[in-house]
């Protein structure tokens, strides 16, 4: 990588790593809270709900946002955005007031992925490095979040904490205005991976600014998303949809199958500092123990699926790993039940695999966009992703309640399943 593509490498592996250390530190905040506010689930999981919805709701106007006023621009807001809302969550009064702020850091968190995607598309010449270690980041920041927080909250107040995790954001976005990049290298320079696409359809000046394309009424948006849904882009739309059908659907219920695995394997047993009898046992029992070990794994996976991004065109990637998403699917309960050893083969085979497709989908997504619709582009796939997908939660969590595990594995391998053969008409189509 040159300076240029460290530069903005470097900038997005910290932001991409505190939006997911806020999303899932939340879950752990939650058990404090409710014992803080004295309020029921039902009330806080609906107000949480909020924050969740918009950042997954807000990755198509962020998309729009970023192809009018540039990518830098979007991250440090982003980044400033979510600082904040934990500096207000530190001072939140009762559930209003958390509502409230969850709400700030999902609006804040959801232009995201749009404006950072489109920052390494478009700036980036060694693009599927650079997925790889931005995908890295994210995973670190999904495993890391939940164990900080909990940690944290054994030796201070909860709001402490909350201010504590805003430090790092409010001082990315000061260096985000600061670090000098052009956000625009890879495509003014002809390169940016397989796409092979030039400067001409963006504003062509390597300049992060607004770009006289971008559509400024509901028309202007229609018009511009009909020219991007090619057919090519609309299977691309529905592969990822039906992956992120996967990813929720398999990482909601993961922790409790996990504990029913660990439990019929060998009891209620915790090592160390999660012992029952310790501060932690209350937020981090075995089986999260066990849940973040295989969110760590999944970093070796995204830099695995970057690099080999670069070594065969992404679309052909996703057939290969949807494919072996949908064998693993089908083969973890059977390897769960074999004892101890089965579960950790099985957990670490899913960890890498599940992430390993990430820096595959978004070269894929990059492949059929062109730069100056990136991130609308990337607007609709995220939503794809986190708004569609989100439906996996509740897909898995009714065949769970009816039917059994063996029953959901199944349904989630179909998801995969369709996905790959998607994914190889793609390939033939294209």
């Amino acid at each position: 990588m040159d300076r240029n593509d460290r530069s903005i490498v470097g900038f997005l592996m910290a932001g991409h790593a505190m939006v997911h250390v806020y999303e899932l530190s939340i879950p752990i905040f939650m058990t404090v809270w409710l014992l803080e506010f004295s309020t029921t689930a039902a009330l806080l999981g609906t107000v949480v709900s909020v924050g969740y919805g918009l950042f997954g709701v807000g990755a198509l106007p962020g998309g729009l946002l970023v192809d009018r006023y540039g990518s830098r621009t979007l991250v440090v807001a982003c980044l400033a955005g979510m600082g904040v809302s934990f500096l207000l969550l530190s001072a939140a009064p009762g559930v209003v007031g958390i509502a409230a702020a969850l709400g700030l850091w999902g609006l804040s968190a959801s232009v995201y992925h749009p404006a950072g995607l489109t920052l390494i598309s478009n700036g980036v010449a060694e693009r599927g490095r650079g997925f790889a270690y931005h995908g890295m980041a994210g995973n670190a920041g999904i495993a890391g979040g939940p164990l900080a927080a909990a940690m944290l909250l054994v030796a201070l107040e909860w709001q402490t904490v909350a201010i504590l995790l805003a430090v790092p954001a409010l001082v990315a976005a000061i260096a985000g205005l600061r670090i000098d990049f052009d956000p625009r290298a890879a495509v003014d320079a002809g390169a940016g991976g397989s796409d092979g696409l030039a400067a001409a359809d963006g504003d062509g000046d390597g300049n992060d600014t607004p770009n006289r394309r971008t559509p400024d009424s509901l028309t202007g948006v229609v018009a511009e998303s009909r020219a991007l849904f090619t057919a090519g882009f609309a299977l691309v739309f529905v592969i990822v949809s039906l992956d992120g059908l996967y990813y929720r659907g398999v990482l909601t219920f993961l922790p409790g199958l996990l504990g029913d695995f660990l439990t019929a394997a060998v009891g209620d047993v915790r090592p160390g500092i999660f012992a029952p009898d310790s501060p932690l046992a209350e937020e981090f029992d075995l089986a999260g123990y066990l849940y973040a070990g295989l969110l760590t794994v999944g970093i070796g996976g995204q830099y695995v699926g970057g690099r080999l991004t670069e070594r065969v065109e992404p679309d052909r990637g996703l057939i290969l790993v949807l494919s072996a998403l949908a064998t693993i699917a089908v083969a973890f309960v059977p390897a769960a039940r074999l004892g101890v050893g089965g579960l950790l083969a099985a957990s670490v085979v899913l960890g890498f695999t599940l992430f390993s497709i990430q820096p595959l989908t978004q070269a894929t997504i990059a492949k059929y966009s062109v730069p100056g619709s990136r991130g609308l582009s990337f607007g609709y796939t995220y939503l794809a992703i986190f708004g569609v997908g989100a439906l996996g939660a509740a897909v898995s969590g009714t065949v769970l309640t009816y039917t059994s595990a063996s029953v959901m594995f199944l349904v989630l391998a179909g998801f995969a399943g369709v996905a790959a053969v998607l994914a190889l008409v793609l390939v033939v189509w294209a």
